[in-house]
């Protein structure tokens, strides 16, 4: 395995800690607590929304890929940052949604807890859009060179990673609320 990737898998891990803290905090505090007001989380819509963070998983893939092949487009890489923003705009209405409930990070524990770790991943999610758009300027620009492709691959790293957490979030929070 080549230096970057140990690397960044070292940074992925020292997160996935951090995420797993969060996630046990959540579980430990929230779950077969009858006052919960996880209930009025709204499943479908961040389901739809969890789709779209999927989906971009898939795209910044096929993005990568054209890269190795030399195509220096960035459609897929756009379609990547659009699917990854539907799901940030998604959040932020829950997040007002939440609020006008009167469920906020200092009403309960269950909302302490869930605005930290949805938190926690938005804040993921934005920094990989950063990332991600400035590889697509540079990409358009014509600036990318063979030193951008381990950060590009790098990149795409963090960004499978911050799918892949939030299947672990939507799965305790919304899923688990249900069952």
């Amino acid at each position: 395995m080549k230096k970057y990737k140990v690397m960044m898998a070292f940074f992925l891990a020292s997160e996935a800690l951090f995420f797993v803290s969060l996630i046990v905090s959540y579980i430990y505090y929230n779950h077969g607590d009858a006052s919960s007001t996880a209930k009025y989380l709204d499943i479908q819509k961040t389901g739809l929304f969890t789709i779209a963070l999927i989906l971009s998983s898939v795209t910044v893939h096929i993005a990568g890929s054209e890269l190795d092949k030399g195509k220096r487009k960035i459609g897929w890489l756009v379609f990547t940052i659009i699917l990854g923003s539907i799901f940030l705009v998604g959040q932020g209405i829950e997040y007002v949604h939440l609020y006008s409930l009167n469920i906020t990070f200092k009403q309960n524990i269950f909302g302490s807890s869930f605005f930290t770790l949805t938190g926690f991943h938005g804040l993921h999610v934005l920094l990989g859009l950063i990332v991600l758009t400035i590889m697509a300027i540079m990409i358009n620009s014509g600036s990318y060179r063979k030193v951008e492709s381990k950060a590009f691959s790098s990149a795409i790293m963090y960004w499978h990673f911050v799918d892949g957490v939030w299947i672990v979030v939507f799965s305790v929070v919304y899923l688990w609320a249900i069952a």
